[in-house]
This record gives structure tokens, sequence and C-alpha cells, in this order.
């Protein structure tokens, strides 16, 4: 007799989703913002509004589609096999992009907690020496990786609530006003400037619908998770940034490769400050453990598919697909190289940049076929307001066209040119070789 799968609860599943998005990808975020100022509040409102539209978008694109392969699956009801390519294909990329970023982060904490400047060339070889211990802990094929990740998350996710919380007993309103708007650009500039930063630390919003098979009630569930989740992730997030404009003179911030280490210091004493950095390495390096093994096993996935090519596929007799894994290394050391900057944050900035714009991609091409996905499978008014649908696939869209504009010209660029691989990379394998494409089509 067969024992039921236990699924996650609407509260497991809101947790999961909440923890996805706040990670790593938050402490490295004042440091950036503090060109801009306080002002960038306005940005953070904007982009929760559209951040809540595409998670609620993806809520009910995994709730509907009956397509295999996530949001690959759910943009080829729009763009046929082409999109779930380059859907698949560019969350690839930016989650190759991301994981050079969250060293970065592992990289700038842990010279602030040694007391030490780093040259660009130093920064760039411990962070390339962090991604490989990341990717060789991950070649006995370890299922502990997601544990571990669990566990160290939490080094991340307790300053930035604590300081969400207490932080504001030692908060200045006269240090927030003064770097309001520091250099004195319009505010059309200033909103823009900051606008695809903050995204970068919603990442992760479509793991609730992504999580859909494993949840009680997925119907029910996965909306109430995905708006919980994100509203709640929001809110600490501008309440955490806010807090620190507040704390820590705005010069300080921006000199700062800690910028939470730094407000810690200043709320509780260097110790407090010195203990806040550690816990955030571990955070990062916990989280590249995983990451570092997921992407690998994206790949792979991919490759199994007929998306990717096939070494990506190869595994050993623990599971681990190490080819894929020292190949995927490859890139992100010539990815580190190239973003090479003259600081860690201008570093770190680039590459987020380039991160939001190649998950851009995916994002427009899964809210675009909401409609598709709604019609194809006869979902009706009862089952799912499809005008109120409609209406949150829209503001995703606008949304995503605006942070695409609001990005740096080289990360821009950069986003294009990865784009372009991909297409140049589907000519080849399924047009020029007349090769069939390998996901099946379930809907008659």
């Amino acid at each position: 007799m067969k024992t039921a799968c236990r699924k996650m609860s609407v509260v497991q599943l809101t947790f999961v989703t909440a923890a996805n998005m706040l990670g790593a990808g938050i402490i490295m975020l004042p440091t950036k913002l503090a060109q801009v100022g306080t002002i960038s509040i306005i940005s953070w409102v904007i982009t929760s509004l559209g951040s809540l539209a595409l998670a609620m978008t993806f809520a009910r694109c995994g709730m509907f589609s009956t397509k295999p392969g996530g949001m690959g699956g759910y943009s080829e009801y729009a763009f046929g096999r082409i999109g779930h390519f380059m859907a698949n294909y560019s969350y690839a990329v930016s989650i190759v992009i991301a994981n050079v970023a969250i060293a970065i982060s592992a990289v700038g904490y842990g010279a602030e907690f040694f007391g030490i400047i780093l040259t660009p060339l130093q920064t760039c070889i411990y962070t390339i020496s962090l991604l490989w211990l990341g990717a060789i802990l991950n070649f006995s094929g370890t299922r502990q990786s997601g544990t571990r990740s669990t566990i160290t998350i939490w080094g991340a996710i307790l300053p930035v609530l604590g300081i969400s919380i207490i932080g504001w007993y030692w908060f200045d309103p006269s240090l927030w006003i003064s770097a309001w708007n520091p250099n004195d650009v319009p505010l059309g500039d200033a909103i823009g400037n900051s606008i695809a930063l903050t995204l970068w630390s919603f990442l992760g919003l479509e793991s609730a619908a992504v999580n859909m098979d494993a949840v009680e009630n997925p119907q029910k569930n996965v909306p109430i998770a995905t708006f919980v989740s994100t509203v709640a992730v929001a809110i600490i997030y501008v309440a955490s940034t806010n807090a620190i404009f507040g704390i820590v003179p705005n010069d300080i911030i921006l000199a700062s490769n800690a910028p939470f280490g730094i407000a810690f210091s200043y709320m509780l004493g260097s110790t407090a400050g010195k203990i806040v950095m550690g816990l955030m390495v571990i955070s990062c390096a916990g989280s590249l453990l995983s990451w570092q093994f997921t992407l690998a096993r994206v790949f792979k996935t991919s490759a199994e598919r007929g998306l990717f090519p096939k070494i990506f596929a190869k595994v050993t007799n623990a599971d681990a697909p190490i080819q894929g894994m020292i190949i995927i290394l490859f890139m992100q050391m010539c990815l580190s190289l190239m973003t090479i900057s003259p600081t860690l944050a201008a570093q770190f900035e680039l590459l987020a940049n380039l991160a939001v714009v190649t998950n851009i991609i995916p994002y427009i091409l899964c809210a675009a076929a909401l409609k598709s996905i709604l019609t194809k499978n006869h979902i009706n008014n009862k089952i799912c307001n499809r005008n109120l649908a409609y209406f949150l696939a829209s503001i995703s869209i606008i949304y995503c066209v605006y942070a695409l504009t609001t990005t740096e010209e080289a990360a821009f660029i950069g986003g294009v040119i990865a784009a372009g691989i991909g297409l140049v990379g589907y000519a080849v394998k399924f047009n020029l070789h007349k090769q069939p494409f390998p996901i099946e089509d379930h809907i008659k």
C-alpha cells in the first residue's frame, strides 16, 4: 500500500517563497542605493507593486498550465518551441550571473570582516575561488546542499529582519532626509537609477508557482502564498534599507562593502557588526553552495530534454553533473574577469543588472503567454477572473519593459548579446539540422 506524499501547507509555501527572495539578494543593495539616496524609496514602492503583479501572474500560469518545463512550458503556449527555449535559456543564464554576484557579496562582507581592502584583481580571484569551492563541495552528489542552505540563509534573514524591527530605535530622521537626493539628479532619473537593483532583490518571486505540485490545494494556496510572501518581503526590504539610511551617514554606506554590518556596528557596537558580517558571509556561502548545484541541475534537465548540449546531462555514479559544473564554472570565471570594476560594489551592480536583464526575458514571455494558457485550457471566469488576470499580466509586462529601460547601457547590451547567442544556438540546433523539438505538446 502506497503512502501519500506529504505536501506543503500554505504557511510552508509562503515561507519558502519569501526565503528564496530574501537570501543574499539584499545584503549589498544599501551601498548601491546610497548613490541614489533615500529617494530610492519611490523605486521600492514601484518595484514592490510590479513584483506583486508578476508574482500573481506566475501563480496563475502555474495553476493552469499543463505543459512541462516550468517557465518554458508557460511561454510555449503563446510563442511555441522558440519561446520555450528562450525562457529556459535566459533563466539559466540569469542564474549563472546571479551566482557570481552572490559570490562577490560574500567576498565583500568577508573583506570587511577581516578588515582588509581588496584590489579589483583580488576581488576577482577570491570570487572565482569561492565559486569553485561551492561547486567542488557538490561533486560528491550530496543531497545536503538544500539543508545547508536552509540553515545558513538565516545568517542573512535574521540581520535584515532584525534591523527592520529594532533599527528604528537608532533611526535619525534628519540623517534620512539629508540623504534624500545627494547628487541632485532629476526625479525620473533618480527613480530609474534604482529600479533594476530593487528588482534584483525580488528575483525568486516565481518560486510559489514553480513548487505548485508540492502544495496542498494549489489553486487556492499558491496565490495566497505568492501574495503574502511578496508583500511581506517588500515591507522588510523597504524597512531595512531605509532604517540603515537613518542610522549610518550616506557617505559611510557608500564606501562600505558590508552595509548591514556597518549599521549594526553603529547600533550595538563593533562586535555586533563583526558578528553580522560573519553571519552574512556564511549565508552567502551556503546559498552559493546550493545554487551552484541547482544551476547544474537546471542545465542537466534542459540537456535531457534536448534544449542544451548533451554534455550537461552526463552524471557520475553519485548523480552529480560534474562535467556540466566545470563548464559552468568556466563561464563564471570569464564573467568575473570580464566585469572587473574599480570597486567591488561597482562589479556587483553590473552583475545584478545583467542578471535582471536576462531574467526579465522569461518574465515577459510568461506574462504575455497567460492569455493563451487560459484560453487553450478553457479556463472560465468561475475558475479564474480573466479580466483581473489580463490586467496583472499587462502591469507585469509594462513594469518589466520599464525596468529594462532603466538598466545601465553595459548591462543592457550584455543581456542582448546573451539573448542573441541563445537565438543563434537555437537556430543551429533545431533549424539548420532539422531536429524536432524535444518537448511534447500536451495540448490537443
